[in-house]
């Protein structure tokens, strides 16, 4: 590994550090006010906090690099970030908002963030569709996942059902998949902190929209969640986010997805910590099914037949 894939990798292991905390702080916060003026808030805020050292960076870069800040005027570049933030921020609201809804629904932290890492093996799946291979390996780590979610999310007596919040988490995880692989395609093209204000702009937008058409948010509301909302829009997003823009830049995205997934058992010894959820026998046995299937995923795939 070298010393720029070290770095890279530590700035999304900080990501995900950051973001098995934030399961806590959503939970939390939509004790007081609903999911999407959570969502709403924790994207302005992101927002706020970049936009001065986007500003603060272009200046500097007229000063000491005028043709790159002549090229980050160009209408091509502009444009290329316009779609880039708008195609990363519908991804970004949408997982954001399932991911809040499958917390109302009562699903526990320590489930959600593993749920939510399960993008870890749909990421090479998507890129299927983007004609990269996947190996044997990782179709295999996909039967090992769906194995860990059967005991994690349905109880012994239930038969075959899942909770509506387990539910909206597997779709979260697929959303959050797709929006993997469109930093991916944007990162090299684009500014990471630029990108990542961008997609918050966006998130903003439409946050606000949701709020304003199916929920009624009270100032007092956001004074109770007032702590929440700053750990998710500052650390989570302002911070977390934009380090995952930044480190993915050169990184394959599935040791990347990998890397992150580590969210989810971040968020397990958060939610025992902070909040006091144990989980069952049963389901820390799929939350090891799970972690293996990530494991799984990132083994080289075995050759067969010959030279």
């Amino acid at each position: 590994m070298t010393l720029f894939q070290l770095r890279q990798s530590f700035l999304l292991f900080i990501t995900a550090a950051i973001w098995g905390c934030t399961f806590v702080a959503q939970s939390v916060g939509m004790d007081d006010v609903g999911p999407y003026t959570f969502i709403a808030a924790r994207m302005f805020l992101g927002v706020i906090v970049l936009l001065p050292v986007i500003l603060f960076r272009r200046s500097r870069l007229a000063r000491t690099r005028p043709e790159e800040a002549a090229r980050r005027r160009s209408p091509q570049y502009l444009k290329t970030l316009a779609v880039g933030s708008l195609l990363c921020g519908i991804c970004l609201f949408g997982g954001s908002a399932l991911q809040q809804l499958g917390l109302v629904h009562d699903t526990e932290v320590g489930k959600a963030g593993f749920i939510t890492a399960l993008y870890i093996v749909l990421v090479p799946i998507l890129s299927l569709f983007i004609g990269k291979k996947t190996g044997i390996l990782v179709w295999a780590a996909v039967a090992v996942a769906i194995g860990g979610l059967w005991f994690l999310c349905v109880p012994p007596d239930a038969g075959f059902t899942i909770r509506l919040g387990d539910l909206y988490m597997l779709f979260c995880a697929l959303v959050f998949a797709v929006h993997i692989l469109v930093i991916a395609f944007f990162v090299n093209s684009t500014e990471g902190v630029e990108l990542a204000c961008g997609q918050f702009a966006v998130g903003t937008v439409l946050g606000t929209a949701a709020m304003l058409i199916t929920e009624t948010p009270t100032l007092a509301g956001l004074q109770g969640a007032m702590i929440p909302i700053l750990w998710a829009g500052v650390m989570s997003n302002g911070v977390a986010y934009t380090l995952q823009i930044v480190g993915q830049r050169g990184m394959n995205e599935t040791v990347a997805s990998l890397i992150m997934s580590l969210e989810s058992a971040i968020a397990v010894i958060a939610g025992w910590v902070l909040l006091g959820e144990v989980l069952s026998d049963r389901e820390l046995f799929g939350c090891c099914l799970m972690a293996g299937a990530v494991v799984l995923a990132q083994l080289p795939s075995p050759k067969f037949g010959g030279r």
